[in-house]
């Protein structure tokens, strides 16, 4: 089975279209200058609608270890996804016992990672354009061909400018356990188009069936 992760979620009816849709992940920017950031009071309601229902993840850039302290206080989180070094990934592991997702700009085969230590998954994304304001979100693809070869050291994820158009020849060349959409699943950036996200999870479960 492929996983899926609908990222950016910042209203009601992307959860629940995400949730209705059979989502394995919820992700939530943590992120201000994202236009899908949101905020931790507001995640924590998001969080909240579906009980048990998919694992939550969190997304911080960079962050101050007390910035994730803040959202964990109001937010129940089950995964970091963190734009960050190895060693700062892994100091935040450590220091609040959670899961750790590690995201890695992809533009040549030399960023493909060898090793992951003291972490426990990937995010494979597109580097972001010259002058971009955030990491990832983009709306970029990279050269999927680049992970021919490539023995992943633990989970990973695939993300960079994915659709449900274009997720059957993404997995078919990566063969990615698990996938992130963000961009993908938006009428503009930041508004989480519910018929999307349900063309996505629907492409990604037909592909698991063949």
């Amino acid at each position: 089975m492929v996983a899926v992760k609908i990222c950016g979620l910042n209203d009601a009816e992307g959860v629940d279209a995400a949730v209705a849709g059979g989502a394995d992940y919820l992700g939530f920017v943590f992120f201000p200058p994202s236009p899908r950031y949101v905020s931790p009071a507001a995640a924590a309601a998001f969080a909240a609608r579906h009980g048990t229902g998919p694992l939550r993840v969190g997304l911080f850039v960079e962050p101050e270890e007390e910035a994730v302290a803040t959202v964990l206080a109001r937010v129940p989180l089950d995964i970091l996804q963190v734009h960050a070094s190895p060693a700062q990934a892994a100091a935040l592991r450590a220091r609040f016992g959670l899961p750790v997702w590690r995201a890695v700009p992809v533009a040549s085969a030399a960023d493909l990672p060898a090793a992951a230590p003291g972490i426990d998954g990937l995010l494979l994304d597109a580097a972001p354009p010259r002058g971009a304001t955030r990491p990832g979100g983009n709306a970029r693809a990279f050269d999927w061909s680049l992970l021919r070869g490539w023995h992943a050291p633990c989970f990973w994820l695939l993300a960079g400018g994915l659709t449900a158009q274009t997720l059957p020849a993404a997995l078919a060349a990566t063969g990615a356990p698990a996938v992130d959409v963000s961009s993908g699943v938006e009428s503009a950036p930041g508004r989480k188009d519910p018929a999307r996200i349900a063309a996505f999870l629907a492409a990604a479960r037909a592909f698991t069936s063949r």
